[in-house]
C-alpha cells in the first residue's frame, strides 16, 4: 500500500514539474522602481474605511451570497459620484460608452474593469472611465465582460478581443474608423489589458498607440515576493487573499487550472511570461505597499529588457487602485495628472516607442 502511495505522490510531483515549467524571474526583483515620497493625505483614512466597509459587506456569508455581496457593494462605488460624462448603454458588444463633453468620437479608449475576475462591472468603475474620458478627449467603452464563475475565464478574454476589434472600426454614434486607440485596466482588468495588447500584435491589427494598467495582476503563479511580504501592508487583497500564503504553490497552480480551465504559467493568465517585445507605450501605477508590487514590478522590468517603453510610476502607502477613489482622494487626482503627462508624451512624439 505504501509504494503505490509513494508512486502517486512522485506521479504527482512529475506532473507538476511537465505541466507548470516556470522560468526563474528572481533577477528581476533587483530593479530599482523610485516611490513617490510623501505622508498619505487625510482623505486616505476614510478611503480606508470604505475598504473596510467592503470587508464587512460579505461577512459571514459564503459561496454565491459572498460573491452577490461583493458585486453589489463594488457597484455602489459609482452612487453619489457627479458625473461630468454621458454614460450610454451598448447592447453588442456589452458595456457602456462614457463621453465626456466635447470628446472625440474617434479618439477612443477600451476599458477593462477589475475584480479578481469574477466581480466589477463599467457601473462600478465610472470615476475611473469618466476621468479618463476627459483628460484624454476620447470616447471610453468599459466593456462588460464575462465575469467568472457562471463563465469561463476564455469568455471574458475573447469579450475583451471582440470589443477591441469592434472598436477599431465603431464609435458611439455608429461605424467610424478611429484615430487613436488605448486601452486602459486596473488589477484583473489591468492583466486582461496587457495580454490584449500582446494578442493584438501577434494577430497583425492596429496596435493600441498607448495603454495603462492600474496595479495589474501580470503573473498567476503568484512566485513574486510581493504576494507574500506585503500581506499585511495591503488593507484590500491582505485580508481577501492573503490566506493563500499558506497554501504550497503548488497546489494554487493544479486549483488555477481547475478553475480558469487555463495554466497560471500560460501568457493569457500571466502576461508577464509572454513574449514582450514591440509593446506600445505603457504607463503602470502601483503602491509600495500592496501585494502585486512586485507583479507591476516584473513586469516593467522584463518589459524593458525586450525594448518595449513600459514605465512603471510607484506612489507610497496607498490601496490597491487606489484611483477609483477621484475625486475624494488627492494622490487619484496625482494619479491622473500623471496619466494626462504621459498622454501629452505619446502624442507629442517624445514619449519612448518599441523598436520596428
Amino acid at each position: 500500500m505504501l509504494w503505490i502511495i509513494l508512486v502517486i505522490i512522485l506521479l504527482i510531483v512529475a506532473a507538476t514539474l511537465l505541466l507548470f515549467r516556470l522560468e526563474d524571474l528572481s533577477h528581476l526583483d533587483q530593479d530599482d522602481y523610485p516611490v513617490r515620497q510623501g505622508k498619505p493625505s487625510d482623505a486616505n483614512r476614510e478611503v480606508l474605511g470604505r475598504i473596510r466597509e467592503l470587508g464587512q459587506s460579505s461577512k459571514g456569508l459564503r459561496g454565491k451570497a459572498r460573491l452577490v455581496a461583493l458585486r453589489k457593494h463594488m457597484d455602489g462605488l459609482s452612487e453619489g459620484l457627479t458625473l461630468a460624462s454621458e454614460i450610454r448603454y451598448c447592447e453588442s458588444p456589452r458595456g457602456e460608452w462614457v463621453l465626456a463633453p466635447g470628446c472625440d468620437t474617434r479618439r477612443r479608449i477600451l476599458y477593462i474593469h477589475g475584480g479578481a475576475w469574477a466581480a466589477g462591472s463599467p457601473r462600478s468603475h465610472r470615476a475611473i472611465t469618466d476621468r479618463l474620458s476627459q483628460i484624454a478627449g476620447a470616447a471610453v467603452f468599459a466593456v462588460d465582460y464575462r465575469l467568472m464563475p457562471e463563465n469561463r475565464f476564455m469568455d471574458g478574454v475573447r469579450d475583451c478581443r471582440g470589443a477591441y476589434t469592434w472598436l477599431l472600426k465603431h464609435g458611439p454614434d455608429g461605424p467610424e474608423p478611429a484615430d487613436f486607440m488605448m486601452v486602459a485596466g486596473d488589477s484583473a482588468g489591468g492583466s486582461h489589458t496587457l495580454a490584449l495588447l500582446a494578442w493584438i500584435r501577434d494577430k497583425g491589427l492596429r496596435q493600441a498607440d498607448a495603454a495603462i494598467a492600474f496595479s495589474p495582476s501580470t503573473d498567476l503563479t503568484l512566485t513574486a515576493p510581493s504576494n507574500r511580504n506585503n500581506i499585511g501592508t495591503d488593507p484590500l487583497l491582505g485580508p481577501a487573499f492573503g490566506g493563500l500564503s499558506k497554501i504550497p504553490l503548488p497546489v494554487i497552480w493544479w486549483a488555477t487550472l481547475a478553475a480558469f480551465r487555463v495554466s497560471p504559467t500560460s501568457p493569457i493568465a500571466s502576461p508577464l511570461r509572454g513574449n514582450l517585445r514591440n509593446l506600445p507605450p505603457t504607463l503602470i501605477q502601483a503602491s509600495d505597499t500592496e501585494m502585486l508590487l512586485d507583479n507591476a514590478r516584473r513586469y516593467a522590468a522584463r518589459a524593458e529588457a525586450a525594448g518595449s517603453p513600459v514605465t512603471l510610476h510607484t506612489w507610497h502607502s496607498m490601496v490597491h487602485v487606489w484611483q477609483i477613489f477621484v475625486p475624494l482622494l488627492p494622490e487619484a487626482e496625482e494619479a491622473f495628472d500623471d496619466i494626462r503627462q504621459f498622454l501629452e508624451q505619446v502624442e507629442s512624439g517624445t514619449a519612448a516607442k518599441a523598436p520596428a
